[in-house]
């Protein structure tokens, strides 16, 4: 089966990686009430990139410098994105936080089209439009802009700029090494950032395990899937169907928070789907950056 013009697995992989991070919001909640998050996160992305290394150490010979060099320059952007959006969090609500980081969903396109020249067609924005209005419709009521929501803004674009760079580096490259790198330098990024305020272990069992949940579903096995279906699929796509993460949240919410379903959850999930729908139908994949010969040896 030709990947590159059936869209339907890596659609419904990325769609799963939506809905672990969806359910991250409910699982993490009372987590992050016990230990600091950079310290938590810290802990996430290192144990996801120490348990890569451990199952593929062999994946270590497909690493040259070019390899080494690109997957810490988007490692380097996600790590950016997670600490704006933290710092932004702290200072803003988190139904404003997760509208704003939604937003990379608008900024992908936006980048790619005039940085890179890539085509958007009018079916892609008005998925975008789509997926946007539903976003706001599931999270805002009134937004004003402040420092939070002015640090998760820059977090949003964060995100836009790692999507776009896995869609530019990770055709005919070791999906799994190019995660792995990721994964380590997010892990000492936020390691770093943690120092300011002091580095600290999960103090019990339930922290850990949120934390083993949240490093081999929601980083390790949801970054690789990403970085593969980002060969096949455009940013523009996968930014849209991972806004989907706002839907499962909601649901997650719903189920394990009992909060209430209402017409802003039905009104809103339905301009998402509405917007997946079109994106995957219209779909074609971004010109990716093509690797060297001497990349091409080397993996």
């Amino acid at each position: 089966m030709n990947f590159k013009t059936h869209k339907t697995i890596p659609t419904v992989l990325l769609l799963s990686v939506a809905l672990v991070w969806g359910s991250t919001f409910a699982i993490m909640k009372n987590s992050l009430d016990r230990i600091d998050v950079n310290s938590f996160l810290a802990w996430r992305f290192i144990v996801a990139a120490l348990l890569m290394a451990a199952l593929r150490p062999k994946s270590f010979r497909h690493i040259d410098r070019n390899f080494l060099l690109r997957g810490i320059g988007a490692g380097a952007l996600l790590g950016a994105g997670y600490i704006f959006q933290t710092f932004g969090l702290t200072l803003t609500t988190v139904a404003k936080t997760g509208f704003i980081t939604g937003l990379y969903a608008v900024f992908t396109p936006l980048i790619a089209a005039i940085f890179f020249k890539h085509h958007i067609s009018r079916i892609q924005w008005f998925a975008v439009g789509l997926a946007t209005i539903g976003m706001g419709v599931l999270s805002l009521h009134g937004l004003t802009i402040g420092r939070g929501e002015f640090l998760v803004l820059i977090a949003a674009l964060c995100f836009a700029l790692h999507i776009i760079a896995l869609s530019r580096w990770s055709p005919n490259r070791d999906s799994y090494a190019l995660t792995m790198i990721q994964m380590a330098t997010v892990g000492v990024i936020c390691l770093i950032a943690s120092l300011k305020s002091g580095f600290h272990a999960p103090h019990d069992q339930g922290v850990w395990a949120v934390v083993v949940y949240c490093a081999i579903f929601a980083s390790a096995c949801a970054f690789i899937i990403q970085t593969w279906a980002q060969s096949f699929m455009s940013g523009t796509s996968v930014g849209i169907v991972l806004t989907m993460e706002y839907i499962f949240a909601a649901v997650f919410g719903i189920a394990l928070a009992h909060e209430h379903l209402t017409w802003r959850t039905i009104v809103g999930g339905i301009c998402m789907m509405v917007g997946l729908y079109l994106v995957i139908l219209y779909d074609q994949p971004d010109a990716p950056v093509m690797p060297s010969d001497h990349e091409k040896i080397a993996s």
